[in-house]
């Protein structure tokens, strides 16, 4: 802090007699960010399915063990301390502005979350759980060279030392109060028994081998696998099964530094800082005018008021579900399709990007809704839309039309491909996103599709508000179950009383939200923002507002902090 203050004072007194010494903050802020983004996916090597970085290595997975744990901890307060030392005022005006911000805070979240010791509680039924990243990770191992084969083949070896490790973190966590909830333990198990079930040939972590000709490979492969990594799996289910004991209670609140936790968790995700309490005040008043909202359909199309009474009801009459997975795939697909024909009147930059639509893997039969994974740069790989379809019989055909323009147009395919594309951002841009933009811009697209006129029905639109009802509702039960004494049950009732998902549904997401503090409250606090920032500039602009330019500049920077959109937002009205 001395040496900053004093600086200009030397500078001036050696001015006359020597050149002004040159400014390489905008260089060390680039190399600080790639050292960054490189760090993280070599640490994190399972998370490159759903970003589709490419500089990753591909024959192993990451290493969470305890050493090798403080070694990146070290890394990222290192890093976290140059990027502190430079003045941030002398990038003004230029991009490495938007690449300094981003990455800071980046890092500062990492830091903070720490509290969490998440590694030592880590059994998720969810995407974060190993089952689900290392299917993803597989699904995309390239296998076209000899090298790459054996790449493949060391990593599936690799992942049984990941779940000795994994096992090993979870008997440090009990040691020292940690635990995920029972609820949680159960479905992995379930979800882990299914996969080592699962004939070699059928499952999901034989895919680097499914997807080649080469019997040689296919040979090797298949005894990797089934020497080594089955039998790991076997041995960390067993560990679940005889010697693990999950918590009762569902919330983190009651790890330790629980409450900690939850505040930490929810900046990381949202990229905000809320009391718990705020965000489940704001999940209540949302949940009234979405109910609002909904109660105007009911009484418009339906010829009710009874909005619990139709919610139920399009859950389980047959007119109002499908009949067969195809049938749910189809409906899907025309909904995306619809998407793609309408965004350029929405949009001056639409990605010309591929998008695959298939439904989930059998051992996730119970996941429901969707996941969107980013394809590669280059269009090599497309992207990924998969889709819940375990009983479509259960699935009501309100919410599936909301979930495909919020997976893929206008919603996540549209926002990730734009980033994905731009070679004039940082990588850490291109690959690295808060969920609070991207989750929040997915769900915004939601209401968009409904401007856009996507929607096929009003049963369509109800399911939007729905959808919407369904983030207001994380939003009530997230901080709920983790701070505020809620029970996994009064989690579902509450939801089941709010939406018009099923019961098989709901349970996986509250799961889901039991597994991944924090995230849940990244849509809805997201979208809100959004929206706020577009009625400012609709107002400031008045005649001048362009919704198309609007959604190119919200997407600009890739999935920068809501703080970040909030700036950029206030910068283009100026200048408009």
């Amino acid at each position: 802090m001395i040496h900053k203050r004093l600086f200009p004072i030397v500078a001036l007194a050696f001015a006359a007699c020597s050149e002004a010494p040159v400014d390489d903050s905008a260089e060390r802020v680039n190399q600080i960010a790639s050292d960054f983004v490189y760090g993280y996916f070599s640490q994190f090597p399972e998370e490159v399915y759903e970003v589709g970085y490419g500089g990753a290595p591909l024959d192993r997975f990451g290493d969470h063990g305890e050493a090798a744990t403080k070694a990146w901890d070290a890394k990222v307060d290192q890093w976290l301390i140059s990027l502190n030392e430079i003045d941030a005022d002398a990038l003004a005006g230029k991009g490495e502005a938007v690449t300094y911000a981003f990455t800071r805070e980046q890092l500062q979240a990492h830091v903070d979350r720490r509290i969490c010791q998440t590694d030592l509680w880590n059994i998720s039924p969810t995407w974060t759980g190993w089952q689900f990243m290392f299917a993803s990770t597989l699904a995309i191992q390239p296998i076209d060279t000899a090298g790459e084969q054996r790449a493949a083949i060391d990593r599936i070896v690799d992942a049984a030392r990941f779940l000795q490790t994994d096992i090993s973190n979870l008997r440090r966590g009990l040691d020292q109060g940690y635990a995920a909830p029972q609820s949680n333990v159960v479905a992995v198990v379930d979800q882990v028994t299914s996969l080592i079930d699962t004939p070699t040939e059928d499952s999901p972590l034989f895919s680097p081998a499914s997807r080649s000709n080469d019997e040689d490979f296919i040979s090797s492969y298949r005894a990797a696998y089934e020497s080594t990594f089955k039998p790991a799996m076997v041995a960390y289910r067993d560990f679940l099964v005889n010697d693990y004991k999950g918590r009762n209670a569902v919330g983190v609140g009651n790890n330790p530094d629980g409450a900690a936790c939850y505040a930490a968790s929810v900046r990381y995700w949202s990229s905000v800082s809320m009391p718990a309490e705020e965000i489940h005040r704001t999940g209540l008043s949302q949940m009234a005018r979405i109910q609002s909202e909904m109660l105007q359909i009911a009484q418009d199309s339906f010829g009710t008021d009874d909005v619990k009474g139709l919610l139920a009801e399009l859950r389980t009459n047959p007119e109002y579900t499908f009949g067969s997975e195809q049938e749910l795939l189809d409906y899907v697909a025309a909904a995306v399709q619809r998407g793609k024909e309408a965004v350029p009147g929405w949009f001056g930059n639409v990605p010309d990007a591929e998008l695959i639509i298939f439904p989930s893997p059998a051992y996730e039969k119970d996941s429901g809704g969707g996941f969107y994974s980013a394809g590669a740069a280059d269009g090599s790989r497309p992207g990924t839309y998969q889709v819940g379809t375990y009983n479509p019989q259960g699935i009501s055909k309100a919410g599936p039309e909301s979930t495909a323009f919020h997976e893929s147009y206008p919603g996540h395919h549209m926002q990730v491909s734009l980033a994905l594309t731009n070679s004039a951002l940082h990588p850490i841009l291109r690959y690295i996103g808060v969920s609070g933009f991207v989750e929040g811009w997915a769900l915004y697209t939601e209401r968009l599709a409904d401007e856009m006129g996507l929607y096929s029905s009003d049963i369509a639109r109800l399911g939007m508000l729905s959808n919407e009802a369904y983030r207001a509702a994380r939003l009530v039960v997230d901080p709920g179950m983790h701070v505020m004494g809620w029970s996994r049950d009064d989690a579902i009732q509450y939801m089941l009383d709010h939406t018009a998902e099923g019961i098989d549904s709901l349970t996986s997401e509250v799961d889901r939200y039991a597994a991944v503090p924090g995230q849940a409250t990244s849509y809805l606090l997201g979208s809100l923002e959004i929206q706020r920032l577009r009625k400012k500039a609709e107002l400031a602009l008045g005649d001048d507002f362009d919704i198309r330019e609007f959604h190119d500049r919200v997407l600009a920077n890739g999935g920068v902090t809501l703080p970040m959109l909030g700036a950029t937002i206030d910068a283009w009205i100026a200048e408009k």
